[in-house]
């Protein structure tokens, strides 16, 4: 079993309206309760937006700390959902149902190397 990374791309922006983020909550728990009882449940969880972000970078032998995000851009990481899926296709595959529930692009990466699960 490998482990799948998918990553929810959320625009830059204002919030959807309350009753949209309400349904796209409801969606999201049916999605996570259908990983739990395929197995393919690890975690996940939403992130703050981007100008919360702290970015460390080695310099000179010691490390730079700036606030704000590592690169701007019209898109962010949203969220995670780390999963358990035999291939690359089952992955595909809840990859297409977070994107249905969440109404946002996803994109699936696998972790290098095999996993144990």
């Amino acid at each position: 079993m490998k482990y799948y990374l998918l990553s929810v791309m959320q625009p830059v922006g204002g919030t959807p309206a309350p009753e949209v983020l309400e349904e796209i909550g409801k969606n999201l728990d049916v999605f996570h309760q259908e990983l739990r009882e395929a197995d393919a449940w690890v975690f996940a969880g939403g992130l703050h937006g981007p100008e919360s972000s702290t970015v460390l970078r080695p310099r000179d032998g010691d490390v730079l700390i700036t606030d704000g995000p590592y690169a701007e851009g019209k898109e962010m990481l949203g969220g995670i959902c780390l999963i358990k899926a035999p291939d690359l296709d089952a992955a595909l595959e809840w990859g297409r149902k977070a994107a249905l529930a969440t109404t946002l692009p996803i994109e699936v990466r696998p972790f290098m190397g095999e996993a144990d699960g």
